[in-house]
């Protein structure tokens, strides 16, 4: 739900060690306590318990502080005398968080003997130690089961009946044609007598056993106490002699404070609308916060419950002694980078000599290649709009290596600067460094940082330190009438800024000039801002509204020097309302929109125009052919203004990994995260256009050693390569055609040798067959003079073979050589 730790218990702590440090003169100087307030005398009605815990003395609240995230630190000083004992209220929720953070100081050489609270165990627990078996939610014929075996004594009209309760039926009878439900109770008298007895209105049930009357007693004395239950009070016992301050601190659970603001636009040209902040505030806590300093922080710091007051009944386990305690190391993954970086830098040789036209690419995480750019005559390279990612930047120039930078983390608005260094040397070769880069001189040097002077004392970076308790002198009032020069001027004369806004670290404070006094569970709106600021009226439109509406907005820039909290905001204009909105937290000078009312006097529309992709770069390098192609896409947007006044319209349109606005298109006026916005101005009764061309490069990779000539005619046709191109392709497309020839002579020798290999061994087969024949002679010499000519054939087919192999591998040889020294970077 909510929560935040105390670190300001801590801060309190070492603020006021140092105030009991300092002299009692530079203590009391500045510092106004009071007495602790001694309360009125309890009155008759109260119980013992009231009594003793209204004597106690209260210990009033000086000063609250409360955080954004729905928690709040307190601060509670007082005077105590000798050896006493005060008290604080607190409600059961708070109990919790004050046993957790509290801190109790006497700051007058006193110690603190004891700190006491009302605890109480869970109400089905106290119930169970009852000797009635009795719930909380229970009914008559639960109870009189509960009271089973006691002594009654029944009292039915002028009949009397006692003995001990045996059982307790519910039963049906019927009266008057009505079927009823009635209990019927039986009882067992002393002489033996078994009765049983209708529970009706008219009849009365006396508990005649004293212990069973003191058990019913307790119950109905536990199911009271669940009313009062909310309510804790902690007793601090103190030790020491004469007056002594008394300083506790703790933090407590609250409602979030809120915050809503009023823009009130000027009605004449020139000056600045004004912006005036409020902040409601609410009161749950116990004890009423009677002129107390109040501050109100933005932030999120860390805070939990741990149910400390709650009385925790568990067995314990036995365990092994461990052998071994490891803890595994573990990282924690870095903030996403958000919004849109550039890249820039200068490409040279080793001499320091700039490299004009070197090809620089630049690839995510994936491989993909995102953008490529090549260097100007200064060797000067740049990539805009590139979203938060980490990147590849690859510089390749004929006569140089490959240069390749790993690692770029761009994004988050930086300005990135890679400048990159080329040996001279082979495309082939490639040499990859980590990125170092260098970002714009755009935050404030570390030696600056350190010598700002801190904030002053009393603020809310020290938490719980000793402070002027003086009531202050700041004006405030209402919010005054359109007199004289407007609301406007009304608004900056009756409502000064009531509250000083500094940084608390990674949070803000707002500090209350003024003392307030906020009774227990009562609520109030306190002033917090009033500045001017910038402002430029604009009308905001995104296709993903669904409406051809734009949204009526201002874009602010927070002129106020304070960090305004997120929250909701009014437009006044004319003296009238205009609508009303949502905003996030602001830093200062930071430039933000918000929008506040539909502009139905403006319509927008859009429709997109794809082109064909085409081939804009072709390279060859190591047998392969790389071919860069975009994609281009345009958008146009088009604003029609049917009011009688000029309007100035922010077009946002998404922001698309890849994709890059084109240099002759129109340029964003800023860029989010997800979005660029575009301005565009338009007049009365007119309209007016906006036309976005995006392009997105795309790679193709082709292996040389499968080229056809099918291949290369479909490439003259799709135009993705030129003359020079198609001439080297035709010449390798011709040597493979020699290569294959080749190859078909090899396997047309191959195939012929294994012909007479086969036939060689039919002949074989048939000599053995003619062994002790009479045609055996005239068929061995037969048969002998065939595999004799074969013989022949197969030394002739081999020597025909190796020479082609010989050809062949010479033919392929400069096949490879012709593909892998072609080397190609042609721009089409």
């Amino acid at each position: 739900m909510r929560r935040v730790h105390v670190c300001a218990c801590l801060l309190a702590l070492g603020s006021l060690v140092a105030s009991v440090v300092a002299s009692p003169q530079d203590r009391d100087a500045g510092a106004e306590t009071e007495a602790v307030t001694p309360m009125p005398p309890a009155p008759d009605s109260q119980t013992d318990s009231e009594i003793a815990a209204e004597s106690q003395s209260k210990l009033p609240v000086r000063r609250v502080v409360l955080y954004k995230t729905g928690v709040g630190y307190f601060e509670h000083l007082g005077e105590v005398r000798g050896d006493q004992t005060v008290g604080i209220d607190f409600t059961s929720g708070q109990l919790n968080d004050v046993l957790q953070s509290l801190t109790v100081l006497d700051l007058g050489g006193g110690r603190i003997t004891a700190v006491d609270y009302n605890s109480e165990a869970p109400f089905t627990q106290r119930l169970g130690m009852l000797r009635l078996p009795l719930t909380e939610q229970t009914n008559i014929s639960r109870f009189y089961g509960a009271l089973r075996g006691a002594r009654l004594e029944v009292h039915s009209g002028t009949n009397v009946i006692t003995g001990r309760l045996l059982s307790v039926e519910r039963k049906t009878r019927v009266s008057g044609g009505t079927t009823l439900e009635v209990d019927v109770i039986t009882l067992v008298s002393d002489s033996g007598d078994v009765r049983s007895v209708e529970i009706t209105p008219g009849v009365t049930v006396r508990l005649a056993d004293r212990d069973v009357d003191q058990e019913v007693g307790r119950y109905l004395s536990l199911l009271a106490s669940v009313r009062q239950q909310d309510l804790r009070r902690m007793v601090i016992s103190t030790s020491g002699s004469g007056e002594r301050k008394l300083f506790v601190s703790y933090i407590s659970e609250v409602p979030i404070w809120k915050t809503t603001y009023r823009v009130v636009l000027p009605s004449k040209a020139g000056d600045e609308p004004l912006l005036q902040g409020w902040a409601i505030v609410d009161n749950t806590v116990g004890e009423d916060w009677d002129n107390v300093e109040l501050s109100l922080v933005a932030g999120a710091p860390q805070s939990f419950i741990e149910q400390l007051s709650q009385p925790y009944y568990s067995r314990r386990p036995v365990v092994p002694l461990p052998q071994t305690a490891q803890l595994t190391p573990q990282t924690h993954e870095s903030a996403m980078l958000g919004g849109l970086g550039s890249l820039a830098g200068t490409v040279a040789d080793s001499s320091g000599a700039v490299i004009a036209n070197a090809q620089v690419r630049i690839f995510d995480s994936a491989g993909n290649l995102i953008g490529s750019k090549r260097s100007d005559s200064q060797g000067h390279y740049e990539f805009d709009d590139m979203p938060g990612a980490i990147y590849k930047l690859q510089v390749t120039r004929p006569g140089f290596q490959t240069a390749v930078i790993n690692g770029l983390s761009l994004g988050g608005g930086s300005e990135v600067t890679q400048n990159v260094q080329m040996q001279v040397g082979s495309v082939s070769e490639t040499v990859e460094v980590s990125a170092q880069t260098q970002k714009a001189e755009t935050e404030t040097d570390e030696a600056e940082v350190a010598s700002t002077p801190a904030p002053e004392a009393g603020s809310g970076t020290e938490l719980g330190g000793a402070r002027s308790y003086g009531i202050g002198s700041g004006s405030g009032g209402g919010v005054g009438s359109a007199y004289g020069g407007g609301i406007l001027r009304a608004l900056t004369a009756s409502v000064p800024a009531a509250a000083k806004g500094q940084e608390l670290g990674d949070l803000f404070e707002y500090k209350l000039k003024d003392r307030v006094t906020i009774r227990k569970n009562e609520s109030a709106l306190v002033p917090i801002l009033q500045a001017k600021i910038k402002a430029e009226k604009v009308s905001l439109w995104n296709a993903s509204s669904g409406s051809q509406f734009p949204l009526r907005a201002l874009w602010i820039t927070n002129s106020s020097g304070l960090t305004l909290d997120g929250g909701s905001f009014s437009v006044i204009e004319d003296n009238a309302f205009a609508g009303e909105g949502l905003t996030d937290p602001i830093k200062p000078d930071e430039k933000r929109l918000i929008s506040y009312a539909a502009d139905l006097g403006v319509r927008v529309n859009s429709r997109q125009e794809s082109d064909p992709q085409r081939v804009t770069e072709v390279r060859i390098i190591r047998g392969m052919m790389i071919q860069t192609s975009e994609l281009r896409q345009k958008t146009i947007y088009t604003v029609r203004d049917d009011d009688s006044t000029a309007r100035t319209v922010l077009i946002e349109h998404p922001l698309r990994a890849g994709w890059v606005i084109g240099k002759d298109s129109a340029q964003p006026e800023e860029t989010t995260s997800s979005v660029y916005r575009f301005r565009v101005s338009v007049k009365p009764k007119a309209d007016t256009s906006l036309a976005l061309v995006e392009s997105r490069p795309i790679e193709s990779n082709y292996a040389l050693t499968n080229l056809t000539s099918n291949q290369i005619e479909m490439f003259v046709h799709q135009g993705s390569i030129n003359a020079q191109i198609e001439e080297a392709f035709r010449k390798i497309v011709a040597r493979k055609a020699v290569v294959a020839g080749l190859d078909a002579g090899l396997a047309k020798r191959a195939n012929e040798k294994q012909q007479i290999y086969d036939d060689q061994q039919r002949i074989r087969e048939n000599l053995k067959a003619l062994k002790g024949t009479a045609e055996e002679r005239a068929l061995t010499e037969r048969y002998t003079k065939q595999l004799s000519d074969q013989e022949t054939q197969l030394e002739t087919l081999q020597r025909e073979s190796a020479d082609l192999q010989t050809k062949r591998d010479q033919a392929q040889a400069q096949l490879d050589n012709m593909i892998q020294n072609l080397s190609l970077d042609t721009t089409l």
